[in-house]
């Protein structure tokens, strides 16, 4: 059996088992973020026919000439629709930009919703119509899957069952695809994807196309994580670390380039980053604070941190 890097959890376990495999379940996952802040997810619910449809399809928008896709790169959004185009985002605490490119499909509301106004539409890529359409449907799917697993650590924590769900119930959500192209000359110093964590509560992502991602662990050794071809792999993100006061982990990690001998290789996945409303107060919980850890953060709101961190990434001026 090949390293994963990360332990792994069955969803179907919590969304349909017993009351002894719900508490399993929860135990296993809370267990994972609070330790590694990874986790692989076996019978996730998202169909596969679903999954392999946008990749295609993504796979079509990617191999469109530079020229059009800049079409698709709205300006005043900060990238969060459209297109962001090769060398625009960093790490935080790099000015080296990513190897990649990235397009960004966000929350949409009915015209008469009171938050119509936070989320603008999504564009239409007349060049790969069922791009667009398959990735609001992908998100759809993803936002089902992220319900159960934050349903779940409420659980654990102690909170109301539907704690999260209120607050991500037409969140700020985001589903990326991110192109990394073929590598054609010696990189400076950027990798494909310098390391970071993530901003939001939880990610949730699709296997990628070629390996290459890292997490940094306990004892500071990278450790690549390799999960099965259905398999999800989740992380923690800094709103939900912030919110429990550093009990799970957002954990750093990385995409890092592969053998030279697969330079020409180009790498394509597929995160979702599961965000909750913009007034979501992220103020860490009591319940997480004590003498041996007091509170380690100011409060905050979601929509003031995710502005904060999108400055630092160079997405927002």
């Amino acid at each position: 059996m090949k390293e994963k890097g990360v332990p792994t959890v069955d969803l179907s376990q919590y969304v349909n088992g017993t009351a002894e495999q719900k508490a399993a379940f929860v135990h296993d996952l809370a267990k994972a973020f609070h330790e590694v802040g990874f986790v692989a997810v076996a019978n996730h619910g998202v169909p596969k026919a679903l999954v392999e449809g946008f990749f295609q399809a993504s796979k079509a928008f990617f191999a469109l000439p530079t020229d059009l896709k800049q079409r698709y790169e709205l300006s005043g959004l900060a990238g969060q629709r459209g297109y962001t185009s090769f060398g625009k985002e960093h790490a935080k605490q790099s000015q080296v930009a990513d190897l990649k490119e990235f397009f960004q499909i966000g929350q949409e509301v009915e015209a008469n919703h009171p938050r119509k106004i936070d989320y603008p539409d999504n564009p239409t890529v007349n060049e790969v119509p069922e791009f667009v359409e398959l990735g609001k449907q992908l998100y759809r799917a993803f936002e089902q899957a992220g319900n159960h697993l934050l349903e779940a650590i409420a659980l654990h924590l102690n909170l109301d069952k539907d704690y999260f769900r209120t607050r991500i119930k037409d969140g700020n959500s985001i589903l990326r695809a991110i192109h990394y192209p073929p590598i054609t000359q010696e990189p400076a110093s950027a990798i494909r994807a310098e390391q970071h964590e993530d901003i939001n509560l939880i990610t949730l992502l699709v296997g990628a196309s070629a390996g290459g991602l890292e997490l940094l662990n306990s004892e500071g050794k990278w450790v690549a994580v390799v999960p099965e071809a259905d398999e999800f792999v989740i992380n923690v993100g800094d709103m939900l670390q912030r919110l429990t006061n550093n009990y799970l982990k957002s954990t750093t990690h990385r995409v890092v380039n592969p053998p030279r001998e697969e330079w020409h290789l180009p790498r394509l996945s597929i995160p979702f980053f599961l965000h909750p409303v913009s007034e979501m107060d992220l103020t860490c919980l009591p319940s997480c604070v004590t003498s041996d850890q007091p509170v380690q953060y100011p409060p905050i709101t979601a929509g003031e941190y995710l502005d904060e961190r999108l400055r630092e990434i160079g997405l927002k001026k």
